[in-house]
């Protein structure tokens, strides 16, 4: 095993993330190549600041054009799926996932397409008639029975999640539903599903470059894997085997990490002062993350206000290779501000100059002014 020591991984794993040590703009190619590079990236609906996937996007590569996603998603170049969460990731890995995609059971509703053929028969039918859909184009097609909203909208994402269908672009944060041969070039849509094995070698080294470092159970957290480490186990090895990772004791004595093989964990460099997303890669793991950057991870969005201890939409603050605090923020787009409406700074740290720097950042990568609360 190669030695590394606790500070050197904690660098390497945040430098492995890419962010942006100072404002600049980015364009899609930008956009496309961030999620190649970090395998995938977390999608969520909360809007209280900005969308998580954009703000891990501008944390990494500045200020891009509002709607860049959505082309790329409609131009086939990045597609929506499972992996950590739903995720954007890039299209070159929809033969990997079309793995996933032969169990058409969906994982919140079961088999529905099996269950109700007639409504998956007409959901199909129409799109195929009429072009990319959204749920809100079934609505109302019928007064109640089994063309109403609610039955639809859950066909629709079975159907995508078996493959049937792909998000071809949003309007506003609503999915639209198409044909993959209308989306997915065809190269990439002909091309051989590897098998189960070779998935799972590849998924493995896939997480770990777009993570920097990762313990086993962290590469099974990285895609919600089913099996646990038993199952990937062998896998891992191969891989080591083969020369696409190493393992890495750490000097902390906790499990060794998987680096990549041609990683220099030496070389990395500190990030600048910037707000990540609640949801960013690098807080996936976060046991891992507790271990290495010494930073519990919260997010209480989901918890009833009284039981909150540092507020509803929190953002943890990175500075350099630490997590320094977090800031609980709220954008006003009517008032056209992002208001820090408090901040919890971690152990000594009191400093608020970092927060202020972040904080005017993504406010002007929002068009906002920033507001100390």
């Amino acid at each position: 095993m190669t030695p590394l020591s606790a500070a050197s991984l904690r660098r390497h794993v945040v430098a492995a993330q890419g962010y942006s040590t100072r404002p600049r703009r980015g364009t899609a190619a930008d956009v496309e190549a961030t999620v190649a590079r970090l395998g995938c990236v977390q999608l969520d609906s909360i809007s209280t600041v900005a969308r998580s996937h954009r703000l891990t996007l501008l944390s990494r590569i500045g200020t891009y054009p509002t709607g860049t996603v959505s082309k790329l998603l409609r131009s086939g170049r990045l597609f929506e799926y499972w992996a950590h969460e739903a995720c954007l990731l890039p299209i070159e890995l929809w033969p990997l996932m079309r793995s996933f995609m032969r169990d058409r059971t969906h994982p919140w509703w079961g088999p529905i397409i099996e269950r109700e053929p007639a409504l998956a028969d007409h959901v199909m039918g129409a799109i195929r008639e009429r072009g990319p859909l959204g749920s809100r184009d079934f609505e109302g097609e019928r007064s109640g029975g089994m063309w109403n909203l609610k039955p639809a909208k859950r066909m629709l994402e079975a159907l995508w999640s078996a493959g049937d269908l792909v998000i071809a672009g949003r309007q506003g944060f609503q999915r639209m539903y198409d044909l993959p041969e209308r989306v997915v070039p065809d190269d990439v849509l002909g091309a051989p599903v590897p098998g189960d094995d070779e998935v799972l070698r590849r998924l493995i080294v896939l997480a770990v470059r777009g993570r920097g470092a990762l313990t086993e159970a962290g590469v099974v957290e990285h895609w919600r894997l089913r099996g646990g480490t038993a199952r990937i186990r062998p896998h891992v090895a191969d891989v080591v085997a083969a020369g696409e990772l190493r393992r890495a004791e750490v000097a902390d004595g906790g499990a060794p990490a998987l680096i990549a093989a041609d990683a220099d964990p030496g070389a990395a460099r500190p990030a600048g002062a910037v707000l990540l997303s609640p949801f960013d890669n690098l807080l996936w793991d976060r046991p891992f993350a507790e271990r290495v950057l010494g930073f519990r991870h919260l997010i209480e969005v989901y918890k009833p206000a009284p039981e909150r201890r540092y507020g509803y939409y929190v953002l943890p603050l990175l500075s350099g290779d630490r997590i320094v605090g977090r800031a609980d923020v709220k954008a006003d787009r009517a008032a056209r501000t992002l208001t820090a409406k408090a901040w919890h700074p971690e152990g000594r740290f009191r400093s608020t100059a970092p927060l202020e720097r972040a904080l005017a950042r993504l406010a002007r990568q929002l068009g906002l002014r920033p507001v100390h609360g």
